[in-house]
C-alpha cells in the first residue's frame, strides 16, 4: 500500500489539468496514488485524465455525473483515502518537483500532524505574479508568530492545496460542513486538527499557484471590487456570521467550553454589528478576545470599521479614489506600452519588407543583365 493519497477534485479543467498531472507524477517521491474526482465536467476533462490513467498505474479516476460542489466533491475523495497520509490537488496548479518530498520530510522531522507551505502566485500562462502567497495577503505575522488554533479561529491561512496530513484524523473532522459558503474543507480541517494536534509549516513555496478567471478561490478578495466602506463591511460581517454559524452548528468538534461559548458569544457579536450604522462600543470585549492574535495594525484598522463606520467612510473613499487613479494611470501605461510595442512591430516589418523589395530589385537587376 502506498505512503500517501493525492486527491484532486476536477471540474471543466481541460485547459490545465494536463500540467498538473504531470508536475505530480513526475516527483522526486513516487510513494503514492493519485485519485481524481471529476464532478460532471461537460468537457475534454475526463478524456484527459483517462489517457493517464492508461498510462501509469498510480492513477486512479472516478466520475459524477452530477455535479455535488467543491466541499461534496472534496468529501467523497476523502472518503477513498486508505493511506497513512493524505494532500490535496487542485486541477490548475502546478507543484514543484521536490513538493512532497520536502512536506514529508518536515512532517516527519518534527512528528506533526498537518503540514502547509506557502506558493508562488502565477498567471494562466505560470509567469510569477508574487513571489510569496503569505506575503501577499498578509499571513506572515499569524504564521510566523502564533501557527496555533487560537489564531486559525478568526482567519484561515492554511491553504488547502498545499497540506500533508496524517489519515488518523478523517473521523475527527468529518462530515465537511456543508451548508457554508466560506468554511471550506482546508479551513476546517486545520481548524479541527489545531485543536488537539501538532500543525507546522514548510517556509518555502511549493506549488505554482494558477490565476486565472475560472478560478473557485484566487488572491483577489471579493473587497477589492465592492464600491464604498458599508459594502465591505457587510460583506466581512456575512462572512464572519457563516463562520460562527458553522462553528455553533458543530459545536461537538470543538473540545474547549472556553471556545464553545466564545463561538456563541461571537454569533450574537456580529448579528449585533450588522445594526450599526455610525458608532457602537458594544462588545469589544468579544472583539479584544477574537481579534489578539492579529498585528496592531491589522485590530485597529477592523476596530474602527466595525466599531466606528462613521469615522472610517471617508478615509475608505480617499483610498478607493487613490486605487482608482493607480489602477487607470497602469491602464494608461499598459495601452501605451502596447502602441508602442505594436509601433515597434510595424517598423521593423516595414523594413523588412524594404529589404525584401531591394534584393528583388538588385534581383531583377541582374536578371536583365
Amino acid at each position: 500500500m502506498e505512503k500517501i493519497n493525492i486527491l484532486m477534485a476536477t471540474y471543466n479543467g481541460r485547459r490545465y489539468v494536463a500540467k498538473q498531472v504531470e508536475s505530480i507524477l513526475n516527483q522526486t517521491y513516487t510513494d503514492f496514488r493519485l485519485i481524481i474526482s471529476d464532478d460532471g465536467s461537460t468537457d475534454s476533462t475526463v478524456k484527459i485524465l483517462q489517457e493517464y490513467e492508461k498510462k501509469d498505474p498510480r492513477v486512479e479516476i472516478y466520475c459524477h455525473q452530477e455535479n455535488t460542489g467543491v466541499i461534496g466533491n472534496f468529501e467523497f475523495l476523502i472518503g477513498k483515502v486508505r493511506s497513512e497520509l493524505f494532500m490535496f490537488a487542485d486541477q490548475d496548479d502546478v507543484w514543484k518537483p521536490d513538493k512532497i518530498e520536502k512536506t514529508l520530510e518536515k512532517m516527519e522531522k518534527e512528528n506533526l500532524d498537518l503540514v502547509y507551505t506557502d506558493l508562488e502566485v502565477v498567471d494562466s500562462r505560470l509567469n510569477q505574479l508574487a513571489s510569496s502567497y503569505w506575503a501577499l495577503k498578509g499571513l506572515d505575522y499569524r504564521i510566523k508568530k502564533y501557527n496555533n488554533f487560537e489564531s486559525l479561529y478568526l482567519n484561515n491561512f492554511v491553504t488547502g492545496c498545499t497540506m500533508l496530513v496524517k489519515s488518523k484524523w478523517i473521523n475527527e473532522f468529518l462530515p465537511l460542513p456543508k451548508n457554508t459558503r466560506y468554511v471550506l474543507h482546508d479551513y476546517w480541517i486545520s481548524l479541527v486538527i489545531s485543536q488537539n494536534g501538532k500543525i507546522g509549516y514548510l517556509d518555502e513555496t511549493t506549488i505554482k499557484y494558477r490565476q486565472h478567471g475560472n478560478n473557485n478561490i484566487g488572491t483577489k478578495t471579493k473587497s477589492e471590487e465592492l464600491k464604498n466602506l458599508d459594502e465591505v463591511r457587510n460583506l466581512f460581517i456575512d462572512v464572519k456570521l457563516d463562520h460562527f454559524k458553522v462553528f455553533v452548528e458543530n459545536e461537538k468538534k470543538f473540545t474547549s467550553d472556553y471556545y464553545k461559548d466564545l463561538n456563541r458569544k461571537s454569533l450574537k457579536y456580529y448579528e449585533d454589528l450588522k445594526n450599526v450604522k455610525n458608532f457602537s462600543l458594544k462588545g469589544i470585549g468579544t472583539f479584544h478576545k477574537l481579534y489578539k492574535y492579529e498585528a496592531f495594525d491589522y485590530r485597529l484598522k477592523n476596530f474602527v470599521i466595525l466599531h466606528l463606520p462613521c469615522f472610517a467612510r471617508p478615509y475608505f473613499k480617499k483610498l478607493k479614489e487613490k486605487r482608482e487613479l493607480e489602477e487607470s494611470i497602469k491602464k494608461q501605461e499598459e495601452l501605451q506600452a502596447k502602441i508602442e510595442r505594436r509601433k515597434r512591430a510595424n517598423e521593423r516589418k516595414a523594413e523588412k519588407l524594404e529589404k525584401e523589395n531591394i534584393k528583388k530589385a538588385k534581383t531583377k537587376k541582374g536578371v536583365s543583365k
